[in-house]
């Protein structure tokens, strides 16, 4: 028995409703791994964890991503020894702690020239990107692609991952210097969002044709401008529900845009066996490892300033990945 400072909350609201405790960690049970954590990364579900747009059983522990060092080993459980880097990213919310038990099968081994801080920034929003541009809808040498909050730590990511794969990435972001940031960071055009015409403007781009894919995190807000953007037949990629979520689809509108397909994936389905873990999880880190990405830590956080990192991810404060150091 071990004890471990953990983040947890009672009921859905604001970032005020997150607490650290100090609870009783059992041993590892069959199967388990138990993990002192180095590094944690935040991701916008956390929110949607927090304020009750995701269900929650309660009380609950928040986030899907962390990197750290194996302390203990449950039953059956082998490929691991303590001492080693691990990673994850996905699974039960729980990760907003400084120990944890965590499942063997879903834990990764940390490759040699990463740091944890790295593998904690970068695995989750790496997997992300990589099932949304390889296998969600994968995009074409030259082809122009439309990318909300491209600015934040998946969304900078996806800039680089798509120029790499020869794409005229199309960002949106909330003002020059994030536009600017975008640039930086492997988009061809970005797209002010509270200065510009966003619809305007990707039909200028593109010469009125519109683009065949589009990937939305932003939900609500963006929905009837994400239909606009899409070129006939074209792919509206939902992922995501900064604004709040996005209305219900009636079919009639997507043949009345002009034939188009609507998804909703999420990154659980896309890795739900190891196999697709690892190559998810593969494909990041030798992009890391050869430089065609370069994930951003735009700040670090105490594991007790858990809140503060919530209000600066809500507000649009950050631009990259942010980071809880227990």
């Amino acid at each position: 028995m071990s004890r471990a400072r953990v983040v947890r909350f009672t009921a859905p609201g604001g970032p005020e409703v997150m607490k650290l405790e100090s609870v009783e960690l059992p041993n590892p049970g069959p199967g388990e791994v138990q993990i002192r954590q180095t590094a944690i990364g935040l991701n916008f579900q956390e929110i949607y964890q927090r304020s009750g747009v995701y269900r929650m059983s309660s009380p609950s522990g928040l986030g899907n991503e962390a990197a750290g060092v194996v302390e203990k080993l449950g039953g059956g459980v082998t490929g691991f020894k303590p001492g080693e880097r691990v990673c994850y990213g996905g699974g039960e919310a729980g990760a907003y702690a400084d120990r944890r038990n965590y499942p063997a099968a879903r834990l990764l081994k940390i490759p040699e020239g990463v740091s944890d801080e790295l593998a904690a920034a970068t695995l989750f929003k790496g997997m992300t990107v990589e099932y949304l541009l390889n296998r969600c809808y994968r995009v074409k040498p030259a082809e122009k692609a439309l990318f909300y909050a491209a600015a934040g730590g998946v969304g900078l990511l996806a800039g680089q991952w798509g120029q790499h794969l020869g794409a005229h990435m199309i960002g949106v972001a909330g003002g020059a210097e994030k536009c600017g940031l975008a640039l930086a960071n492997g988009y061809a055009f970005a797209i002010d969002r509270g200065k510009e015409d966003i619809v305007g403007r990707v039909r200028e781009i593109t010469g009125g044709a519109g683009v065949p894919v589009v990937y939305d995190s932003v939900g609500k807000a963006s929905f009837e401008t994400t239909l606009k953007c899409l070129a006939p037949r074209g792919l509206f990629v939902s992922f995501g529900a900064i604004s709040g979520a996005p209305p219900a689809v009636e079919a009639s509108r997507l043949r009345e845009a002009g034939s188009l397909y609507f998804t909703r994936p999420a990154l659980a389905t896309y890795t739900a066996t190891r196999a697709e873990l690892e190559a998810a999880a593969a494909a990041v880190f030798a992009f890391v490892a050869k430089g065609v990405l370069k994930p951003r830590i735009h700040a670090r956080y105490a594991l007790a300033d858990a809140a503060k990192a919530h209000a600066d991810l809500e507000a649009g404060r950050t631009a990259g990945a942010s980071l809880l150091i227990p």
